[in-house]
């Protein structure tokens, strides 16, 4: 699948990508490079991004509703208002992560790191 001129892959290296609104629903992204990425509004239901890296990626109203997250990078990531609802967070790293007004409603954060991350009540986590 292409997207924006960018191929959607398993291992891709999509390093600062531009991907603002794409529709990147069920997309099979496992083990990708996504450092940097703008993700903001991004449909990403479903998506499989385990083992993926996010640092620094901007996913905020974002909708990774139902998205396998499973032991994925996503240190320092902006999640702003992203919807996360039933998401697979096990093991993810969200250490630095903003989560302000992010939807987490039965996402399994299962041995998630949260360390120094903003939650959703604007709290820090330690």
């Amino acid at each position: 699948m292409e997207v924006n001129g960018y191929k959607i892959e398993p291992g891709a290296n999509l390093t600062g990508a531009n991907l603002v609104r794409a529709n990147l629903s069920g997309a099979n992204l496992v083990r990708a490079n996504l450092s940097g990425a703008s993700l903001m509004g991004a449909d990403l239901r479903g998506a499989n991004l385990m083992f993926a890296n996010l640092e620094r990626a901007n996913l905020s109203n974002a909708n990774l509703s139902g998205a396998h997250l499973r032991n994925a990078n996503l240190e320092r990531a902006g999640l702003t208002g992203a919807s996360l609802m039933g998401a697979d967070l096990r093991g993810a790293h969200l250490s630095g992560a903003h989560l302000r007004n992010a939807n987490l409603s039965n996402a399994n954060l299962w041995g998630a790191d949260l360390s120094g991350a903003r939650m959703p009540d604007g709290t820090i986590h330690d």
